[in-house]
């Protein structure tokens, strides 16, 4: 058995950076938290962090974090189940797509006062590898199921090829074609972001890769396409505006590119983050394209 207080001084050294930090968010001094974790290091046989600006964790350093934050979600839902006076507020580190976050996300967060939510940003497409490395305790992600997990369906995120209407004009006068579209800049993400190529094979049915601003903020990403400096995938939610007063127009009528979406949740927490599911589930799905009911 580990000692409760080390491990707690192990995950707060890890999301906070550094020793002096970790004292500050626990009330103790730096001394008590090199302490504490010390005698962890020397009960787990191995080094758990790794000092530096900003300390980091070892793999078994992070492991040992990762199962004292589990503690803790454990506790609260059973002081909630218990319905004691106080219930303890407890950290959930959750992968999330950052066009998520910029859209709905926050909203199911504010719907849960009692978490303090540690993010982790990454693409839809691989927001799903922190779960199955165990570094998070949840995703939302594009895979529909993972080996120990729960899965929600949340619904699609709509995403819209648009440009200004001046970058039009230079780019793409006679509208889009294969031949315009490997020539004319196109704005990515990162090197994960596939979106734009995956738009191109379903309308047009061929592979290019055009020329590429990366531009890895889901604001900027709608900004450099308001300025023309090229076209991009924006999700309808933060382009509808700016269609609405002409700052942006689509490359092609009614051609959407819908990306589904699920939350994934580690199963044997499954049961102590039910009013988080609860939570995030209700707000994804009332923002979210939801799949049509077949005609009866």
């Amino acid at each position: 058995m580990f000692d409760p207080h080390q491990l707690i001084a192990l995950a707060s050294v890890l999301r906070r950076g550094s020793f002096d930090a970790a004292a500050a968010e626990l009330h103790v001094t730096p001394s008590a938290i090199s302490q504490r974790i010390k005698a962890l290091e020397e009960r787990a046989g191995t080094a758990l962090v790794q000092r530096g600006s900003p300390c980091t964790g070892t793999p078994q350093g992070l492991r040992l974090a990762k199962h004292a934050e589990d503690i803790s979600l454990l506790e609260q839902a059973l002081a909630r189940d218990l319905q004691t006076n106080q219930t303890p507020r407890a950290h959930l580190r959750v992968a999330v797509t950052a066009d998520s976050l910029a859209t709905w996300f926050i909203e199911a967060m504010a719907k849960l006062p009692e978490i303090l939510f540690d993010l982790v940003v990454d693409d839809q497409d691989h927001s799903a590898d922190w779960l199955k490395r165990g570094e998070v305790s949840a995703a939302v992600t594009a895979s529909p199921t993972l080996p120990g997990c729960d899965a929600h369906a949340l619904g699609s995120m709509r995403y819209l090829a648009t440009a200004s209407p001046s970058y039009l004009a230079t780019w793409m006068p006679q509208g889009p074609t294969p031949e315009t579209l490997a020539k004319a800049p196109c704005l990515t993400f990162n090197a994960k972001d596939m979106l734009q190529r995956q738009w191109i094979e379903t309308y047009f049915n061929t592979r290019v890769s055009p020329p590429s601003h990366f531009m890895p903020s889901t604001q900027s990403f709608l900004d450099a396409a308001r300025a023309g400096l090229g076209w991009g995938m924006n999700p309808e939610q933060l382009a509808r505006r700016s269609l609405r007063r002409q700052r942006l127009t689509t490359l092609l009528e009614d051609a959407p590119l819908d990306v589904p979406l699920n939350w994934q949740v580690s199963r044997v927490l499954s049961p102590a983050l039910k009013h988080v599911t609860t939570a995030v589930v209700q707000t994804a799905r009332a923002q979210l394209i939801q799949p049509r009911e077949p005609n009866r």
